[in-house]
Parts: C-alpha cells; sequence; structure tokens
C-alpha cells in the first residue's frame, strides 16, 4: 500500500465515524441529506441559515470510484419524470443512507433502467437464504 492510499484510508476512517449500511445497485435506499438555506434579513443586515434534514428514496443505479473519491447514484420517478442524484459517500452533507430493499441484480451499472418505466423498471428483491441447519434450529425452537 503507498502513503497516498494510506492518507486516503485515514481521511476515509476519519469521515466515515457512523457505521454505514452496505449497499449496491439495485438496492432501494433513502437517504437524508442536509440541506442548508440561506437568506438575507434586509431589517436586521444578517444573513440567516437554516439547516434541515430532506430525504431522497430511489434505485442505486451505481457505485463509482473509490476511498474519498466514491460516489453512488440514486434514480427515482418523481410526477412521472426521471430524477437522478449522485452522492459523494463519505460526505459531511449526506446524513445517512438506510437501505429498504435489496434488490437482485446481475450487473454493476444499472444504467438500462432509465429507457424503463413502470412494471419493466421493477428489480426482484433479493432472498437471503438460510441453510437448513438454520431452518432446523428455528423449527425447534
Amino acid at each position: 500500500m503507498n502513503i497516498i492510499q494510506q492518507l486516503e484510508a485515514e481521511q476515509v476512517a476519519a469521515l466515515t465515524k457512523k457505521k454505514q449500511n452496505a449497499f449496491g445497485p439495485g438496492d432501494t435506499v433513502k437517504v437524508n441529506v442536509k440541506v442548508v438555506e440561506e437568506s438575507f434579513d434586509e431589517k436586521t443586515k444578517q444573513v440567516k441559515r437554516r439547516e434541515r434534514i430532506q430525504a431522497f428514496e430511489g434505485v442505486v443505479l451505481g457505485r463509482q470510484g473509490q476511498g474519498v473519491n466514491e460516489n453512488f447514484t440514486v434514480r427515482k420517478i418523481s410526477y412521472g419524470e426521471g430524477v437522478e442524484r449522485i452522492f459523494p459517500v463519505c460526505s459531511p452533507l449526506v446524513d445517512s443512507v438506510e437501505v429498504l430493499r435489496r434488490g437482485r441484480v446481475r450487473r454493476a451499472k444499472l444504467y438500462y433502467l432509465k429507457g424503463l418505466t413502470g412494471k419493466k423498471a421493477r428489480i426482484v428483491e433479493r432472498q437471503d437464504h438460510k441453510s437448513g441447519a438454520d431452518e432446523a434450529v428455528e423449527k425447534s425452537a
């Protein structure tokens, strides 16, 4: 591991204090983003700054990059129009990423979903299979 990779690993560890759920392409996620609104008040001549958290829920199309430079693209349909947004994984503006559904896909980039709508754009939910021993333990309990 060279020096640049070591420095990037330290930065990622410092930026990601909270544990993030592992997610990948095909997963439906809810990304909570900090939105900062600034307005200038004419009366008091001050800049008012408000922060709020806004949710963006959609399907992960893919992840790009690695380390500090890693991004992921989320797509949702809003009022019949497709909306995509790219989020940095290590950004302080991304408050949290919550996985709602795990999708079963066979490719790393799901750009083909851009041309599909309705039932054609559905992704099958991934079922995590348990081994026979786990099922026997559950039946006996």
